[in-house]
C-alpha cells in the first residue's frame, strides 16, 4: 500500500487552528505612526486661531493689571518721581472717611435704581413681546433714551432742571407739587432723586430689550397649556413667564448693579459731586484722586478695591440667582 503524501490527523488540526481567519476582526491596538495629518485641520491650526486672543488679553488684560499692582504699591504722582510704598495706599484708603462715604453712596444709589430698572424694563417688554400692530415702533420709542446714552441726557437735564425755566419744574409746577423753582443740582437728596429718575428712564430700554428677547423665546406651547388650565393672565406671568426667564433677569440685574457702581458720568455732569461730597460716587471719588489731588498711586489702589467689591457683589448675584434642583 502507498502512503500519502498529504499530511492527516492532529497535524492537519494544528496548521488550521493557526491559521488566522481574514475575516475576523483584528483586537491589536491601532498604530497611528502611519496616520497622514489633517491637510485641513493640522495640529497648529487651533493654536494659531486662539492666539491673537490670547496676544489681546495679555497685551491689553494682564500686563496692564501687573502694572497697576506696582502703581499702587508706589506714591506716584502722575508728574514726578515717586517711591515704592508698600501697602500705605490701601491702609490710607481704608481709613478715609471720604472714600469710605463714597462707598455707601454708591451702595445707595445701587439699591434705589436696581428694581425699578428691572420693572420698568419688564413692563415695557410685556408691552412690545408680541408682533401686533404698533409694537416695533413702540420698542424704537422705548429704546431711543439707551440708544442716546446718559452723556447726551445728562446735559439736557442741565437744562431741563434749572429752576423757574426748565421743564422738570414746569411740569411740576402745573401740577402742583411745587411752585416751580427748585434748584435740583445744588442740593444733595433732591440731586440724587433726580439722576436716579434720569437713570431709570435711560437704561429702562436695554433691560426691556433682553426681557422681551428671553419672552418670545418661550414656546407657545407652555402658555397655550397654562390658558387650558385655567389660568389668568397674572398666574401665567409668576409661573410661566418669569421662572423661564430666571437667567435673563439674573443677567439684567448683573449688569444693573455692575453698570450702577461704575456710575459716573451722569454725576460730573450734572452734580460734580457736590454739594461737598453729598453725591460722589466711588469712581468720583477715584478720578478726584487721580487728576484733581494728582495722587495716582493712591488712585489706583482705591481702583484695585473697587474691582474686588465689584467680584464680591457679582460672585453674590451668582449664588443667589443661582438655578436650584
Amino acid at each position: 500500500m502507498s502512503t500519502s503524501s498529504h499530511p492527516s490527523g492532529p497535524l492537519v488540526a494544528e496548521a488550521r487552528t493557526e491559521a488566522p481567519d481574514p475575516r475576523t476582526p483584528s483586537t491589536a491596538p491601532p498604530s497611528y505612526r502611519g496616520t497622514p495629518r489633517s491637510l485641513t485641520h493640522p495640529p497648529r491650526t487651533g493654536l494659531l486661531l486662539v492666539l491673537p486672543a490670547v496676544a489681546f488679553v495679555t497685551v491689553f488684560v494682564i500686563a496692564p493689571l501687573f502694572v497697576a499692582v506696582y502703581i499702587s504699591l508706589t506714591n506716584f504722582p502722575l508728574i514726578g518721581d515717586y517711591r515704592f510704598i508698600g501697602l500705605e495706599n490701601y491702609v490710607q484708603a481704608f481709613t478715609d472717611p471720604a472714600f469710605g462715604w463714597s462707598i455707601l453712596y454708591t451702595l445707595i444709589y445701587t439699591g434705589i435704581v436696581t428694581l425699578p430698572i428691572l420693572l420698568l424694563g419688564y413692563t415695557l417688554a410685556v408691552l412690545v413681546r408680541s408682533n401686533r400692530r404698533g409694537a416695533k415702533v413702540l420698542r424704537t420709542v422705548f429704546f431711543i433714551p439707551y440708544v442716546i446714552g446718559l452723556t447726551t441726557l445728562s446735559f439736557l437735564m442741565v437744562l431741563e432742571a434749572q429752576p423757574d425755566s426748565g421743564m422738570v419744574n414746569l411740569i411740576l409746577k402745573w401740577i402742583g407739587l411745587t411752585d416751580g423753582s427748585t434748584a435740583w443740582l445744588v442740593d444733595g437728596k433732591l440731586g440724587t432723586i433726580l439722576i436716579c429718575a434720569l437713570v431709570v428712564w435711560g437704561v429702562s430700554g436695554l433691560t426691556m430689550m433682553l426681557l422681551m428677547s428671553g419672552m418670545q423665546g418661550i414656546p407657545t406651547d407652555v402658555y397655550e397649556s397654562a390658558e387650558l388650565d385655567g389660568a389668568g393672565w397674572w398666574r401665567t406671568e409668576r409661573h410661566v413667564t418669569v421662572p423661564m426667564l430666571r437667567r435673563t433677569i439674573a443677567l439684567c440685574l448683573i449688569i444693573s448693579v455692575i453698570g450702577s457702581f461704575l456710575a459716573f458720568t451722569q454725576f460730573f455732569i450734572l452734580t460734580q459731586g457736590g454739594p461737598g461730597s453729598q453725591t460722589t460716587t466711588v469712581v468720583m471719588a477715584i478720578y478726584k484722586r487721580a487728576f484733581v489731588q494728582l495722587q495716582l498711586g493712591a488712585a489706583t489702589a482705591m481702583s484695585l478695591l473697587l474691582v474686588v467689591i465689584i467680584g464680591l457683589v457679582t460672585a453674590a448675584q451668582f449664588w443667589l440667582l443661582r438655578e436650584r434642583d
